[in-house]
């Protein structure tokens, strides 16, 4: 099996970015894309609208009127991008997980926020609005989730009676996703965190089982150690610390180097990770179920 198979030039990154990303972009898009599923008639006013701004300029940008909810898209975008990510959230349905986070707190998250802040256009144009009832759909061209590229997008609204006629909030999330952070409150983000690092964990270490069998292929039948793996580039330079994982990886070869266990321990329990993971390879290749470690309760489950 040749090395390009695993081969992985770039750094991986695992942060909140890639989560954050999709629920304040492509997220938005998806939920309006549902919504307008629901109502035929929108949805053939939004494609023939659509069709229309596909090879639009600055010119076609609708006019904004105050306190509207193309100007609560305007305002988010603008204030995630200059850094003022408690203003930006509370303008969305994640404002239960931010409304009650202090300083601190909200300083510990600032990273996963301003690599988010970095890919939001300096001009966002906003194209079209739709506003039905206390709904609405605005149309705005944003970075693509995937690939960067600028690309029409469609951001759902709701109006909150409660708070007055002109309140909108923009639908980061879908009616599932609302309730957790309603029940979540101030630990949805963290709990987001624990979750994303442990899953990526996982991932990483099955890219270390699959770099082994490659490296023991080549080698005599034995296995390689943690930094050779990253200097053949069988696994990325992010395995060799937690800087973007949040999780501390180790390769321990038998003396002979015909078997290892590999292990991933959470940098910071409760706050980077609450599991550790592990798993074995004998001789011949023969890997062991992975096994999942609570570090707290110590706990194991295979």
């Amino acid at each position: 099996m040749p090395d390009q198979i695993f081969l992985l030039k770039t750094r991986l990154h695992f942060s909140l970015t890639i989560i954050f990303f999709a629920l304040f972009l492509s997220g938005c898009a998806v939920e309006a894309a549902k919504s307008v599923d629901r109502n035929q008639s929108e949805k053939t006013s939004f494609a023939a609208k659509e069709s229309r701004l596909e090879n639009s300029s600055a010119k076609n940008r609708i006019t904004i009127q105050p306190n509207s909810s193309a100007d609560t898209v305007r305002v988010f975008y603008k204030d995630l991008r200059v850094g003022k990510f408690r203003e930006a959230l509370f303008l969305t349905n994640l404002r239960p997980a931010i409304e009650n986070l202090s300083d601190a707190e909200l300083k510990d998250l600032q990273m996963d926020f301003a690599a988010l802040a970095r890919r939001i256009p300096t001009d966002v144009e906003i194209n079209g609005e739709i506003i039905s009832g206390n709904e609405a759909t605005v149309t705005a061209k944003l970075p693509d989730n995937e690939t960067d590229k600028i690309e029409l997008q469609q951001i759902r609204l709701r109006r909150d009676a409660a708070a007055g006629n002109n309140v909108w909030t923009i639908l980061t999330l879908n009616d599932e996703a609302e309730k957790a952070v309603k029940k979540e409150g101030r630990n949805y983000f963290f709990n987001l965190r624990i979750a994303t690092h442990e899953r990526e964990a996982k991932k990483m270490l099955d890219r270390i089982a699959k770099a082994e069998m490659v490296f023991v292929a080549q080698n005599r039948d034995e296995y390689g150690d943690l930094q050779t793996l990253v200097e053949k580039n069988l696994l990325p330079e992010d395995a060799l610390g937690a800087a973007t994982t949040g999780y501390n990886y180790k390769i321990s070869l038998s003396a002979d180097r015909k078997s290892y266990a590999a292990t991933a321990e959470p940098e910071v329990y409760g706050k980077s990770g609450r599991h550790s993971f592990s798993f074995q390879a004998s001789v011949g290749g023969k890997i062991s179920a992975l096994k999942s470690e609570d570090r707290k309760s110590q706990t194991v489950r295979n």
